[in-house]
């Protein structure tokens, strides 16, 4: 049974960093995107950045501050987020696939999350 677990989330205030970190554990991902997206209350799901072998996507809002990276050999994604704004405010997901992702934006792509968590960003 496939498991992902995120890490790293906090509160920190507006132009600051951090580091979330996403564990799979029960299936190997190596070959396939894995992605974040976030969503804050009363706001649905949205796409953050992907990561696969064709290279990373990022949404427009998030490009230039945010960086995901992959760890095949640990079976882990993270994502650096830089100069932080309290409109990053949300609970953070991790996703995987079952094969490969054409629309690495789109929720339905993914078969798998994580829990979440969660990212406050005081101003």
């Amino acid at each position: 049974q496939v498991h992902l677990v995120e890490s790293g989330g906090g509160l920190v205030q507006a132009g600051g960093s951090l580091r979330l970190s996403c564990a799979a554990s029960g299936g190997t991902f190596g070959g396939l995107t894995m992605a974040w997206f976030r969503q804050g209350p009363g706001k649905d799901r949205e796409f953050i950045a992907s990561g696969g072998l064709t290279g990373e996507t990022y949404a427009a809002h998030v490009k230039g501050r945010f960086t995901i990276s992959r760890d095949n050999a640990k079976n882990s994604v993270d994502l650096q987020m830089n100069h932080l704004k309290p409109e990053d405010s949300a609970v953070y997901y991790c996703a995987a696939p079952t094969s490969l992702v054409v629309f690495v934006a789109s929720p339905g792509s993914y078969r798998y999350w994580g829990q979440g968590t969660q990212v406050t960003v005081s101003s």
